[in-house]
């Protein structure tokens, strides 16, 4: 089994703030970062740049290998 890891950050601005909905065309995807502490450090760079929108979230996901179709 693979034990690399990866993280990614996503989000974008949600329609509300239940954060269960992005607005459309407003998704992020940065990434993947090789190591927590780098994904960590991108996510509040890109929170910084967004702060007065009270809809705008952004999440550290770790990004999990699935088996490969052979």
């Amino acid at each position: 089994m693979d034990e690399r890891r990866i993280w990614v950050v996503w989000g974008g601005v949600f329609t509300d703030t239940s954060f269960t909905r992005l607005d459309p065309g407003t998704e992020e995807l940065h990434g993947p970062f090789h190591d927590l502490a780098t994904a960590e450090r991108a996510w509040r760079d890109h929170m910084r740049r967004k702060v007065d929108i009270a809809t705008h979230r952004l999440f550290v996901m770790e990004a999990r290998p699935t088996a490969s179709v052979a």
